[in-house]
Formats: C-alpha cells, structure tokens, sequence
C-alpha cells in the first residue's frame, strides 16, 4: 500500500529577476568599459563577477520560466533541476574569468600601474546605486530563489563600497597598489562563494538528503507514534534545491486496521513540511510480513 502527497508551489514571480537581469546586464557592460578607461584591475575584476551575476540570472529567469512546464514520460518531476545546470555554467564561468583577473592582479602587486582614481570613484558611486536597486527589487520577492540572489547583489554592493572607499584614498595618497589588492581580495571572496554553491549543487546531483531535514529526529519522531513498529528505506533527496523528496517504508502493527492505517499515514505527512516536501511517498506492510528488500535499506 502506498500513499502519494504532491504539494504543487504557487508560480514564481518572474519580475523581480526580469528586473534585476537587465539592471545587473547593462551595469556590466558599462562596467567593462569603465575597467579599461580607468586601468583599474579591481573594477575588471568586479565586471567579470558581474558578468557572472548577469548570466546566473539569465539562467535563473530562464528555467523558472521552464519550470512551469508539465510533467513527461521522460521528466517525471518536471524541468526544475534544470536550475543546476545554470549554477554549474556560472561557477565554470566565474572560475575561468576571476582565474585570469586574478593573475594579472598578483602581477601588478609587484608593478603597480596608475590609475584613474575619480573615474574609479564615479564607476563605484554607480554600482552601489545599480547593485542596490537590483537588491531592493529582489528583496520584495518570496521565492527562495529571489532571496538567495539578493543576497548575493548584496555582497556585490559591499564589494563596490569597497572600490569606492580605495577609489577616495587614492584621490588623496598615490597609492596605486591599493587597486590589485582590492582585486585580489574581491576574487577571493568571489571564488569562495561560487565553491560555496558549488557545493550545494553537487549536492542536490549527489541526492544528498537536504540540509534543513534531520533525518535520524524524522525517524525518531515517526517510531514514536502509536501503532507504527519500524520503518526501513528512509530516503529523502532534494529536486531543484528548494522542493525535496522523501519516501519510506513503515512497518505496522498487526491491530492496525484500514481506518488507522489512513490516521497513521497522516500523521507522519504531518511532521514534514508540506511547501518543502513536494513529493512524499509512503508504503506500509504488517509487522508479521518482511519486506523483500529491508535487509537492503540504509
């Protein structure tokens, strides 16, 4: 006997991250010219980081779209774990960029090149300006995909702050070498974000049980209730990061008639969260039976 619960997300709000897109879009592209003009190795890093973000919420806008399609034959639980594959071609572009930037910053450390420190300044005053209406925007959504991106916009404000308070020291000091240091330390910051979310996306690839669900307090709590003797073939993996699955075998008690077996059932849906886990399966047998595959089971 089985049970199958499937709790459907209302459709994402796909404005926010329309929005931020060509907001972060446009700002790049004036922000690699802007590198050039004023040899600031720092704002060259900050672009290609940019970049990144650009293409990260093109993929995100693109494949929420995607995700409201039906279900196939073939995609049984949709197209939303397609969402990874824009996580992994932003990190893959991101290490590429900031691994060439970063060389050219290590060089410069031992031959500082001038730069256009008012230029530097006037590019900084626009990106915290750009950055933070991105981060306004995204804040006002309530999808956790729009949430985690905002937080990332927020680390890019903060890098810009950065830039601009390098920028105003080096209108006063001639202090050249502040600029690859500054590029340096964004790089840095940046890389062990994207290993960060890397890992998150092998993760979900790996079927790994989600990071937010206890599953030894789950399985606790499950043999805690009345008329249930054990449970085997726990299992919980996430689809997209944000939806997770579990499914089970529970074992019950030989007293255990139809009009308990549908409490019991309910009971167990009801320790789990019903907008996290979309997709909760659950089989039942009798305590005197066994289960051809329980010796198997984790």
């Amino acid at each position: 006997m089985s049970s199958h619960d499937h709790h459907h997300h209302e459709p994402r709000s796909r404005g926010n991250l329309k929005t931020a897109f060509f907001l972060n879009l446009g700002f790049t592209m004036l922000e690699i010219a802007g590198g050039f003009w004023t040899n600031s190795i720092a704002i060259l890093t900050d672009s290609v980081h940019d970049l990144g973000d650009s293409l990260s919420l093109g993929l995100a806008w693109y494949f929420d779209r995607l995700s409201d399609r039906e279900r196939t034959d073939r995609h049984t639980y949709g197209y939303r774990r397609f969402r990874l594959l824009g996580g992994l071609v932003t990190a893959v572009t991101l290490m590429v960029g900031l691994g060439f930037v970063l060389y050219q910053a290590i060089g410069r450390l031992a031959d500082p090149e001038p730069v256009r420190a008012p230029g530097m300044l006037a590019l900084a005053i626009v990106g915290v300006a750009f950055n933070g209406a991105a981060v306004l925007r995204l804040r006002s959504g309530t999808s956790l995909t729009e949430k985690l991106v905002s937080w990332h916009l927020l680390e890019d404000t903060l890098g810009w702050i950065a830039v601009l308070v390098g920028a105003g020291v080096m209108m006063i000091w001639d202090l050249p070498i502040i600029d690859p240091i500054l590029s340096i330390g964004i790089s840095l910051i940046v890389l062990w974000n994207v290993g960060r979310n890397l890992r998150k996306v092998f993760a979900v690839l790996m079927q790994t049980a989600p990071d937010e669900f206890d599953v030894n307090d789950f399985e606790r709590r499950v043999l805690a209730l009345e008329g249930i003797e054990s449970l085997h073939h726990l299992h919980s993996w996430s689809i997209d990061g944000e939806s997770h699955v579990l499914s089970a075998h529970l074992v019950l008690a030989t007293d255990v008639n139809d009009d308990r077996l549908a409490a019991i059932k309910e009971q167990v849906r009801d320790l789990l969260d019903p907008e996290v886990f979309e997709h909760v399966t659950l089989e039942t047998e009798r305590a005197p039976d066994t289960c051809p595959n329980a010796e198997d089971s984790p």
